[in-house]
Formats: structure tokens, sequence, C-alpha cells
């Protein structure tokens, strides 16, 4: 599913008017869409437990998140080129198989970006001078 994921995000972009480094498009979409699950998943952690996550320096943090992030990702896709047997692997698949995938994948990624809105919608909702 990851690399259906990529090779769906890859054929988005090759598909807009600006063709050029589809496939890094790609690897950092889903960059994008991991780091809104973790952060989510934070946000929901401080929304139930009423406590702040402390993060002390925050760059060192955020710097670490992205790297654990975008090495593996790096590796998966760009390295060699893999992203090129990911891509004409799913291209051979039957249009019909292909379009019930592409919608999987714009459901998961509409479930992403509604999950992360509305984490911060109940963080938002919380009264922190009780706390």
């Amino acid at each position: 599913m990851y690399y259906y994921l990529f090779y769906r995000l890859y054929r988005f972009y090759e598909n807009a008017p600006a063709k050029w480094s589809s496939d890094w498009k790609a690897e950092l979409t889903i960059d994008a869409l991991e780091v809104s699950i973790l952060l989510s998943i934070f946000v929901y952690y401080t929304v139930f437990t009423k406590n702040r996550i402390d993060f002390g320096n925050g760059s060192v943090v955020i710097i670490t998140y992205l790297a654990l992030i975008a090495i593996p990702n790096y590796f998966i896709f760009q390295h060699r080129d893999r992203w090129r047997k990911y891509v004409s692997k799913f291209q051979k698949w039957p249009k019909g198989k292909n379009k019930i995938g592409g919608f999987f994948v714009f459901f998961f990624i509409a479930l992403v970006v509604v999950n992360f809105i509305f984490s911060y919608y109940l963080l938002s909702q919380i009264n922190w001078k009780n706390y």
C-alpha cells in the first residue's frame, strides 16, 4: 500500500502542468502525511491527558523527527531510482483496479487531513487556564 500511495501521488504530479521532479514531490507528500499523523498523535495525547508535551529545544526534536522520516523514505524510493520499479509495476495493473486503488488513496489522504484538522480543533477547545 505504501508503494501504491507513492505511485498514485507520482501519477498525480505527472498529470499536473509542471511535470518536473514528480518522484520527489510524491515522496515529500508522503513525508508531509507522516508528519501530520505524528503531530495528530501528539495533539490527541495533549487533549486527552491535558498535559503539554515539553520537547525542550524544539528544533532538535523537529530535525530528528524529519530525518527519521525523510532518510528511510529516501532509501525506499529515491536511492538507485527504486521508484521506477514501483511505477512500472503499478502501471501494468488493469484500469479498473487502478481506479479503485486511486479511490482508496484519495480516501486515505482525505482522512489524514481531516484527522489533522480535527485534532487541532480539539486542542483549541481546551481552556488552559484551568490546567
